[in-house]
């Protein structure tokens, strides 16, 4: 049976879609999916994602506790997501516990019902998709998005994920289509395109435009972390 790619363009929609078969890939590129990413490649143990600022906090004082709403570090927590957090000298062989604005509610949605949970970012793209081509699932690609509204450098990533993918033989939706035509737009200045976007914006306003150029850099890393249980491990 021929497998298929979707593209959910915002986890609001994630209702429309039956995920019992599909290894759903999660994309935050600004920048939790990114700091994840490097983070599982430095060695973190876990990365333990959670919805609210409250379960954060109420994990205990063995693990470092990482908060950001809105772009900022929030009040009382070790770091945000910063990818610059994640280096090895600071989570090398630590449980980190997350929350952020978008990532880690695009995370606990999918868990529910989904086959499989991994992780995706420009750092770790050809790693993603040589995995995905191993595998029998359905994929669908779930861009986080800003606050359950559609987001471009996701998207942006997710058309990267179906331009490798689309040789495999897989049926491809509109969105997919639509992500890969962005896509292949973007592919050569990756940085100058998404400077266009909102959270670009938001980002810069904050003072954090090394970030983005972090974000952008293309398969940095090798690791894919995969949720198990409640923590995110190196595949």
């Amino acid at each position: 049976m021929q497998k298929r790619i979707q593209v959910c363009l915002t986890p609001a929609l994630l209702p429309l879609y039956d995920l019992t078969n599909s290894i759903v890939v999660v994309i935050d590129i600004f920048r939790a999916t990114s700091s994840i990413c490097y983070g599982i490649e430095n060695g973190a143990k876990a990365i333990i994602p959670v919805a609210s600022v409250e379960e954060c906090r109420n994990y205990g004082s063995d693990c470092l506790l990482a908060a950001e709403r809105d772009g900022k570090v929030v009040d009382g927590f070790d770091f945000g997501n910063s990818p610059f957090s994640y280096t090895a000298e600071k989570v090398k062989d630590k449980t980190v516990v997350l929350t952020t604005t978008n990532g880690t509610h695009a995370i606990d949605e999918s868990k529910k019902t989904a086959h499989q949970v991994i992780i995706g970012s420009f750092l770790n793209l050809d790693a993603i998709c040589n995995y995905l081509k191993t595998q029998q699932q359905d994929v669908l690609l779930l861009c986080a998005g800003w606050k359950n509204k559609f987001n471009l450098e996701d998207t942006l990533f997710a058309g990267a994920v179906v331009h490798q993918l689309k040789s495999e033989n897989y049926f491809l939706d509109d969105s997919s289509i639509a992500a890969e035509d962005l896509y292949i737009l973007a592919q050569d200045d990756l940085e100058a395109y998404t400077a266009k976007t909102s959270h670009s914006e938001r980002l810069k306003k904050l003072g954090i435009e090394e970030d983005i150029k972090f974000c952008l850099n293309v398969n940095t890393v090798t690791s894919i972390p995969v949720l198990v249980g409640c923590e995110l491990v190196k595949l």
